[in-house]
């Protein structure tokens, strides 16, 4: 029986029970440390990751899906005449769109398969996949559910507070300006991707720094609180989730309790660029 099936990538922060609930198919990444390659979600957990990486003297790589592995997929999800739409991280994150677009030209069935950079990753990436799983559920067509993917980013926000830059200057997502920052002590610094242009938006020193970015991203929400529905705070941390970040949740559910908060490790993709301490909220309006 046809119908409308979702497809996404590894880096997109969604639980295990929404990808079963849904029947979201998901073509993971993989990352390579200290020699060893893993695929993400399958080889190797996050926790397992992490904890590797602060272990490593190295940075890790990432590298996209191979071609075959989405070809394979696509093939598979419209054996039955399905469509299928891919959501994928931004494309200046990872050549993973590209791969796709390549993929579906491969297989033949553009006329099944539409493809949708996120510019974005992570939770914010997982919300325009639910919304197109949720859509399609409800039975809404091909062009409705694209359109709603396309609301949503409009007004999609990512706040990445890196507290350690080795790793995002290591990875070379800065560019120039990185290098002059690098050396300033305590120094740390909030990305945000507007658009899907990786930007250094507000760079500071310490816990003064991190306490004004906290309360920024809340005065935001409480601006907001009626039209923000779902919050995903992601971070990368060897071990449980850090107190702060659970704090920084329950603030949100004070300021409207009816705002969903997931609290969740990021992915390794973005752990690997991130670095240790780091931690991200991700929201949309509606």
């Amino acid at each position: 029986m046809s119908e409308i099936k979702i497809l996404t990538d590894s880096s997109a922060q969604l639980t295990p029970e929404e990808i079963k609930k849904y029947h979201i198919t998901v073509v993971p990444l993989s990352v390579t440390i200290d020699g060893n390659t893993y695929i993400d979600g399958v080889e190797i957990t996050r926790q397992q990751f992490v904890q590797k990486m602060s272990e490593s003297k190295k940075l890790p790589t990432t590298s996209q899906p191979p071609i075959g592995t989405i070809v394979d997929t696509i093939n598979d999800l419209t054996k039955d005449g399905s469509e299928v739409i891919g959501i994928f991280l931004a494309k200046v994150l990872s050549g993973t769109i590209d791969a796709a677009r390549q993929a579906v030209k491969l297989t033949g069935k553009s006329d099944l398969v539409h493809i949708v950079d996120s510019e974005l990753t992570d939770r914010s990436e997982g919300f325009q996949v639910l919304a197109a799983a949720r859509d399609a559920a409800a039975g809404k067509t091909i062009p409705e559910i694209l359109a709603h993917i396309e609301k949503i980013k409009k007004t999609q926000r990512l706040h990445l507070l890196i507290v350690n830059l080795e790793n995002v200057i290591k990875g070379g997502r800065l560019g120039p300006l990185a290098g002059k920052i690098v050396n300033m002590l305590n120094i740390r610094i909030e990305l945000q991707m507007p658009n899907g242009h990786l930007k250094i938006a507000k760079k500071g020193r310490g816990k003064k720094f991190s306490l004004a970015f906290d309360k920024r991203i809340l005065d935001e929400i409480e601006a907001n609180k009626e039209k923000i529905k779902e919050v995903g705070i992601s971070y990368v941390a060897n071990g449980s989730t850090p107190q702060k970040l659970l704090d920084l949740a329950q603030k949100i559910k004070d300021i409207n309790s009816k705002i969903d908060v997931l609290v969740r490790e990021t992915s390794p993709i973005i752990a690997t660029h991130a670095g240790m301490g780091a931690y991200a909220i991700l929201y949309y309006t509606e």
